[in-house]
């Protein structure tokens, strides 16, 4: 009977060593949430007190120490592993207090192990502490339980409860039941012996549903993160599918923007040719009634036709010009002088001018150089000058007048154009530089347009402000080179 016993105790051990493996990779593998070392190295000691406990008649009965204290300390840990659930983790005071009551029992069951007629007392001794433990982990577990209404932690307190009853009949037994006195636990009678392996296996299982509650934590994790990665994978294809679709949109955008680019390089050279060729065809009409009349000389007809030449050039200059503006390449810029440009220009203006009776103030400085095309900024004052010209002939004003201002101002030119017209309603400034923005008519909406996109690409400026007296007054502000 006590050899079988024995191997019992090593079978046991063996069970509870494959737990204590399993658990051990299970730890370092996964590492889930409440996971903890103290479930493997309940298991570890579980299996080492099983083990002690089988070969301690067949060395030394010094084993038997070792095996009752390693499995008090099997049950000790598992507190320390529910109160880790809980996050509830003992101070490092409560855990070294609470470690000298393994150490007291060490010491304590060794000295009446060497004691004789003290079996039932030893069994009490382990008993009765196995069944403290156990009510602590009951509690613990029940505490648990309000957060996690799980089977298995249902199944953990009931298989608790049961081992405690079962521990706590033996102990009733041993101390009142039995007659035994002698010190070999495998020798004992049948009811102690029962109630000994009923323990045992109660314990197994509830080592087994350990391993349930931490398997089925591992595979509600790797669901979790399954069900992540799908939509990640589901959002990854979404953010996939938007930006092919920007690259859709972008594509259309810039489709769009060339379109209208070119759009408006034809709305402008039409714009910006109808002076050239305006004053070509006055010039044309000219000498075909000269010619009709038979009165055209030879200096006059050289005079016409010199003049339809410089029409041609300038038509042929604005259709370069703002090729060049609208396809971003070179400007070609050059130093030039800022009163050398509006002076070409005024002799462009000049039978307007005589014609709708506008007087000019002129005020330019002298020296001021600006790295531009010229022909570009030609465009810019002529569309001011023309602007100011069609405001006077429409405002009915009899002492009409257009005064132009380029000063330095700092590290800048600044270049002004100003009339005593009737100025800007108010509704049309905060859309004066808009593309297709117009406040006559008549008009195109291209002008002022055009002036702001040709400064602006010499990092300058463009502004309206009203004049002194009335009117309208342009201020524009180019970089002095």
């Amino acid at each position: 009977m006590e050899t079988a016993n024995q191997i019992f105790f090593i079978v046991f051990s063996l069970i509870g060593l494959g737990l204590f493996l399993s658990a051990l990779y299970q730890y370092h593998a996964n590492r889930v949430r409440e996971f903890s070392i103290y479930w493997p190295l309940s298991l570890g000691l579980f299996s080492l007190s099983s083990f002690s406990f089988g070969i301690a008649l067949w060395t030394h009965k010094f084993f038997l120490t070792i095996a009752n204290t390693s499995f008090v300390i099997s049950v000790f840990l598992l507190i320390f592993l529910y109160r880790s659930w809980n996050q509830r983790p003992f101070t490092k005071i409560q855990a070294f207090l609470l470690w000298l009551i393994p150490v007291f029992i060490f010491f304590f069951y060794d000295y009446l192990r060497v004691t004789p007629e003290t079996f039932k007392q030893r069994v009490a001794l382990i008993t009765i502490a196995q069944e403290l433990f156990l009510i602590w982990q009951i509690w613990e577990l029940l505490k648990y339980y309000k957060t996690d209404r799980s089977i298995l932690v249902r199944w953990l307190i009931f298989l608790s409860a049961f081992t405690l009853l079962g521990e706590t009949c033996r102990t009733v037994w041993v101390l009142f039941g039995s007659t035994q006195t002698n010190f070999f636990l495998y020798a004992q009678d049948a009811v102690a012996l029962t109630l000994l392996w009923i323990g045992y296996g109660s314990t197994i299982l509830i080592y087994v549903a350990l391993g349930s509650f931490y398997l089925e934590k591992q595979i509600k994790k790797e669901n979790q993160i399954a069900n992540a990665l799908k939509s990640t994978k589901e959002e990854n294809e979404k953010i996939t599918e938007l930006l092919k679709e920007k690259e859709r949109l972008i594509y259309g955008l810039l489709k769009a923007n060339k379109t209208a680019a070119t759009g408006a390089l034809s709305a402008s050279i039409a714009h910006e040719l109808n002076q050239p060729l305006g004053a070509s065809n006055l010039n044309i009409q000219f000498l075909k009634m000269k010619l009709e009349k038979g009165v055209l000389n030879p200096e006059l007809g050289k005079e016409i036709l010199d003049s339809l030449e410089e029409d041609n050039k300038r038509a042929a200059t604005i259709v370069k010009s703002l090729r060049s503006i609208f396809t971003e390449g070179e400007s070609n810029t050059q130093a030039v002088q800022l009163g050398d440009l509006i002076a070409s220009v005024l002799e462009i203006v000049k039978p307007e001018l005589k014609g709708k009776n506008i007087q000019i103030q002129l005020r330019v400085d002298d020296d001021l150089v600006i790295m531009v095309n010229p022909s570009e900024i030609e465009q810019v004052i002529l569309n001011l000058l023309n602007n100011a010209i069609q405001a006077l002939a429409n405002s009915g004003t009899l002492q009409r007048r257009i005064a132009i201002e380029a000063i330095k101002k700092g590290k800048s030119v600044q270049l002004s154009v100003a009339d005593n017209g009737a100025g800007v309603s108010p509704e049309f400034k905060p859309h004066l530089f808009e593309l297709l923005s117009t406040t006559k008519q008549t008009g195109m909406g291209l002008g002022l347009w055009l002036c702001k996109h040709i400064v602006t690409r010499y990092r300058g400026s463009i502004d309206y402000e009203d004049a002194l007296g009335g009117g309208a007054k342009f201020v524009i502000e180019l970089p002095f080179s």
